[in-house]
């Protein structure tokens, strides 16, 4: 397999907050998205995500709580914790989660 360019691919997307599966690890699969500066409603999971911001800026409330993560940062969102992407979020997210219905 070779090298993905996964700001290239994240350009490439049709609209924002629609991700694209890159593979799977596990039970867990990897995901590329383009942020578009509109919020997403709260959610929650039954399995740990991992939101990795490789450009931009990701604004989220995590628990009640405002959280930045900026380029070159993880945040991890525990199992079952409600969390939602504010405003102004922009850039490329690499998401790794655990399908809904999955182990």
């Amino acid at each position: 397999m070779s090298p993905i360019d996964l700001l290239k691919t994240a350009a490439g997307l049709p609209a924002g907050w629609r991700s694209l599966v890159l593979g799977e690890v596990g039970p867990a699969c990897v995901k590329v998205l383009r942020m578009d500066e509109l919020p997403i409603a709260e959610e929650r999971h039954d399995a740990t995500e991992a939101l990795l911001v490789l450009d931009g800026r990701l604004e989220l409330t995590v628990a009640g709580r405002p959280v930045t993560v900026n380029a070159g940062e993880l945040q991890m969102v525990p199992a079952g914790t409600g969390h939602a992407v504010r405003p102004g979020s922009h850039g490329v997210l690499v998401l790794v989660e655990v399908e809904e219905g999955g182990p």
